[in-house]
């Protein structure tokens, strides 16, 4: 589903299983006229409402899309034992629950970018070597081979650092392996485009040689606005060609929600569903 431009649209940042704020946040919004609603990722984990998150989000329908994000590809891959779930997980009740199989069918045929009213939503970020044709188009590549029947296959290439730099003639899984280390985990990267995982602090921490993605000098998707969460400890940014949504909503943040058409905020605050460390 595309939304038609005169349908309000609003983006979502991180819910990381956190329903009760979505609902307040929903309640929020200007009156219900059939608005889409699109969510930047992780929609679950480490929140205490993992399953009810996932569940409200498919129960809109058409109406609600979602790239995906990391901890929703670390569920896929907790699911197929292809990973060990982490101390602070909160998966459980969406692995054991009676409708697993279809929560899980349901999530793996969700894209990593998506392109609305001129904003490319991602989760993470944008390699500065992509315009934005070439990011949809080799998010499509990735979002092909997950909904394939050699999804759970490529789950077990996923994962690793490498190759961290981007050149078109990669091919195979490290060719995928380094779009959705892009779209999914990036924050910090060098003015080549070589990325970096170590670091999580705000832009202000960047190590010597590093910056945020998206002021990579040159950065190719500079001509349309990008609209991402991921990095709870960037908080919220408006630029003219930039937004940043994840405002830490479970870690006693808030909820953020932008409308693209006029770039109205809305916002709810959250309880504390984690502590940081």
């Amino acid at each position: 589903m595309t939304s038609s431009a005169s349908q309000d649209c609003y983006v979502i940042g991180d819910l990381q299983g956190c329903d009760s704020p979505l609902q307040r946040l929903r309640q929020s919004l200007p009156a219900d006229d059939g608005h889409a609603l699109i969510f930047a990722g992780d929609l679950i984990n480490r929140g205490p409402q993992s399953l009810q998150t996932l569940r409200s989000v498919m129960a809109m329908g058409e109406r609600a899309r979602t790239v995906l994000g990391n901890h929703d590809l670390h569920l896929l891959a907790v699911a197929c034992g292809i990973r060990p779930a982490h101390r602070d997980d909160t998966l459980d009740e969406i692995l054991n629950a009676p409708d697993r199989e279809a929560l899980i069918h349901w999530l793996r045929h969700r894209p990593l970018a998506i392109f609305e009213q001129g904003h490319l939503i991602v989760h993470a970020g944008v390699l500065p070597q992509w315009d934005v044709q070439q990011a949809l188009a080799l998010a499509g590549e990735v979002e092909a081979m997950l909904q394939s029947d050699q999804w759970i296959a490529f789950l077990r290439h996923m994962y690793g650092n490498q190759p961290d730099r981007w050149h078109d003639d990669l091919a195979g899984y490290d060719r995928l392996r380094c779009v959705i280390n892009a779209f999914t985990r990036l924050r910090f990267c060098q003015a080549d485009g070589t990325m970096d995982f170590s670091v999580k602090e705000g832009a202000d921490a960047a190590p010597e040689g590093l910056m945020p993605w998206f002021e990579v000098p040159g950065r190719r998707s500079t001509d349309v606005t990008v609209v991402f969460g991921h990095w709870s400890t960037l908080g919220l940014m408006m630029r003219d060609n930039l937004i940043a949504l994840d405002t830490g909503c479970v870690w006693g943040g808030k909820l953020s929600a932008v409308r693209l058409s006029d770039r109205a905020l809305f916002q709810v605050q959250c309880p504390q569903a984690r502590r940081p460390g």
